[in-house]
């Protein structure tokens, strides 16, 4: 892998007269392996700085703010480490300008000190599935009071719990994952390893200082490009976003049903900038995965389903009877008093999938995992194994604080649960250790998809929560909060996102009271997929169909079979097969997504970077991930904005058109 080039994913060409020595150093790295620090930077004394810190917590939390607005919308959220490792360049070189000299606020900035802007503004701007999923999911089940103002002690509380107990059992796996496995995984983790290349050639020379400038203002531009195309389309969805080709194709044929029957189905192209831009990193083999995985559900099995009578949809045209072929099939209301959705039979064989490949993928590299063990165990005793250091780099002794942090936390966590949540200690335990167990699963996918499954972990995590908390003296509604919270807890950490809930729930109140609106212009999948999975394992009797969970234990066979051809059989001379295998996590992502249109917006961005990199591949290295980082910021923020319009009566639900969308209704 040290040879290979990694277009679109990490491997940089800016060959010109003025970089050629810089682009020589950059062909020949090893993206799996710390990058070397440049002799030619000055020595960076005290990277730790206020500034630094400052510049990323106000980054990452636009980022936060985004992703709030993502999350409830698609289901998804983003990284901040792109869009903060270059606007804090460039913050931080202009601040650098006027107080030379200063040691606590910034004087040599180096690509460390850029590497503290970047962290910081990942813990301000990370936001977990507990404020675009699981609370909701509370409010939506009637678990909690009817305003979340009302609850935001509580809120805050939980928040903190996941945060810090997210931080200090997370930090200590980077050793295994990003050193140890990485190479042996694939796990190329596209984004952060864009971000680290980006800043290690920000910093190279004066031209990179140059090529800094130009990312910058790249960034700019798109993010905002983003903005205005997002806040516009609040006014226009149907013709400036969401593009609905076969509702028009229904309506010029003269209403015949066979173009609503593919709308039914949730085939339309949205516009998203968002997830154009960060699929623009993932690569093709990931985007196509996922296209394919929605072909098969959305296109295929969820069709058969219905026309068997396995699965049924619901009416969604009102009452205009020409709009009465149009159906819904992503419902997850009543799941085990009747027929089931399509999607509630399609969630578990994606869960299913996604645990099976991540867990094959762990169990190959057994030998690394014990070797491990064993090599602390030798080393502890002055000796040095040579097989053992082959399959294992040298082990550290763990950090003394990372253990002690981490007790003091589930401690506390096991306090607050009890006399907030009413969680006893022994089930606050189990929820941190299926944090623990889950997180193998989210790093291995998100490595390769850069999206992180936390959906599909606390689906898992939730099901063996609902087996722990069954027969007890719990009532349904009680069961159902331990359920969610635990979920939150398993899923992993949140930040400081309280007071941005509240503001979207406040001027979007059908997200935590769906039932009480006829339309929300947030789909909300995860706050669904959590609230029908809450209500189905609290129930005596979980409600998975058997054809369901049949076809799911044999997806996951076929995931784990792969699995074990792609690790023992192509090698060597085959090993250049791998490349053309399926990536099933990133196609049990499209069964856990609730339509297809994200997939489409993300092979749309992987073959536009797969085209930019083919006949432009210097503008491609210069500008693509800037561009990649400031779409997911603009798009985010101007669903920020959206909720401000939404609030003082000024949106595009009173002042816009609906025209383009399926009965007037996108």
């Amino acid at each position: 892998m040290a040879d290979e080039k990694i277009t679109g994913a990490g491997y940089v060409d800016v060959t010109n007269t003025d970089s050629k020595e810089l682009n020589e150093k950059i062909a020949v790295l090893d993206l799996y392996r710390p990058f070397p620090i440049n002799e030619e930077i000055p020595y960076e004394d005290n990277i730790l700085t206020i500034i630094a810190v400052l510049t990323g917590v106000v980054l990452g939390s636009l980022v936060n703010a985004s992703n709030l607005y993502l999350g409830l919308k698609t289901g998804f959220t983003f990284s901040s480490t792109l869009f903060s490792a270059i606007f804090g360049y460039g913050i931080i070189k202009s601040f650098s300008k006027w107080t030379p000299g200063v040691p606590i606020l910034g004087s040599a900035f180096g690509p460390q000190e850029n590497v503290i802007i970047q962290a910081a503004a990942t813990g301000a701007g990370g936001i977990a599935g507990i404020f675009v999923a699981g609370l909701p999911a509370m409010y939506k089940l009637n678990l909690l009071s009817t305003d979340p103002k009302q609850d935001i002690g509580r809120i805050f509380t939980i928040t903190i719990i996941c945060s810090f107990f997210g931080l200090f059992f997370v930090t200590p796996l980077r050793r295994f994952f990003v050193i140890q496995v990485s190479r042996e995984l694939r796990l190329m983790f596209p984004t952060p390893t864009a971000t680290a290349l980006t800043i290690w050639t920000m910093h190279a020379s004066a031209t990179g200082a140059k090529e800094a400038m130009s990312k910058l203002k790249a960034i700019g531009i798109a993010f905002t490009g983003a903005l205005c195309h997002r806040v516009a389309s609040y006014y226009a969805v149907g013709i400036m976003s969401d593009w609905h080709v076969f509702t028009w194709f229904y309506i010029w044929s003269g209403y015949t049903n066979w173009a609503l029957n593919i709308e039914n189905w949730g085939w339309y192209i949205e516009w998203t900038p968002a997830f154009i831009g960060s699929r623009m990193l993932i690569g093709l083999n990931s985007a196509i995965s996922m296209f394919v995985g929605s072909v098969l559900a959305w296109g295929v099995i969820g069709p058969l389903l219905v026309h068997y009578g396995t699965c049924i949809g619901k009416e969604a045209g009102g009452d205009d009877p020409r709009w009465a072929p149009l159906m819904s099939f992503t419902s997850l209301k009543n799941i085990g008093t009747g027929t089931p959705s399509p999607r509630h039979w399609l969630l578990w064989p994606g869960v299913m999938i996604m645990v099976c490949a991540s867990l094959a993928e762990l169990f190959t590299q057994y030998k690394i995992i014990a070797c491990s063990g064993l090599q602390t165990q030798a080393q502890k005793r002055g000796k040095s194994i040579a097989f053992l250091e082959k399959h294992a780099s040298k082990h550290r002794n763990a950090n003394i604080m990372w253990i002690v942090s981490l007790i003091v936390t589930i401690v506390i966590a096991m306090i607050i649960c009890q006399l907030q949540w009413q969680m006893n200690p022994g089930l606050t335990i189990l929820a941190c250790l299926l944090g623990f167990f889950f997180s193998f699963l989210c790093v291995q996918i998100g490595a390769v998809t850069d999206q992180t499954p936390l959906t599909a972990a606390s689906k898992a995590s939730q099901l063996v929560f609902g087996g722990a908390t069954a027969g007890h003296v719990y009532s349904i509604m009680h069961a159902q909060k331990l359920n969610l919270i635990a979920g939150g807890i398993a899923s992993g950490s949140a930040d400081i996102a309280p007071r941005m809930f509240v503001l979207f729930t406040s001027a979007y109140p059908c997200i935590i009271h769906p039932d009480e609106y006829d339309h929300c212009a947030f789909l909300a999948p995860s706050v669904s997929a959590w609230a029908a999975v809450a209500q189905a394992v609290t129930q005596p009797k979980i409600p998975i169909p058997l054809s369901s969970g049949i076809f799911s234990c044999v997806m996951g066979g076929v995931a784990v079979v792969q699995v074990v051809i792609r690790h023992f059989y192509l090698v060597s001379p085959r090993e250049k097969y791998r490349a053309y295998l399926p990536n099933w996590g990133a196609i049990a992502l499209s069964f856990v997504i609730p339509v297809p249109v994200f997939t489409n917006a993300t092979l749309i961005g992987a073959i536009i970077a797969a085209l930019w990199t083919k006949y432009k591949p210097k503008s491609f290295e210069l500008y693509g991930y800037a561009v990649a980082a400031g779409l997911l910021a603009g798009e985010g923020m101007g669903g920020v904005i959206g909720a401000i319009l939404q609030l003082t009566g000024v949106s595009g639900d009173i002042y816009g058109t609906q025209i383009g969308c399926p009965a007037l209704s996108c």
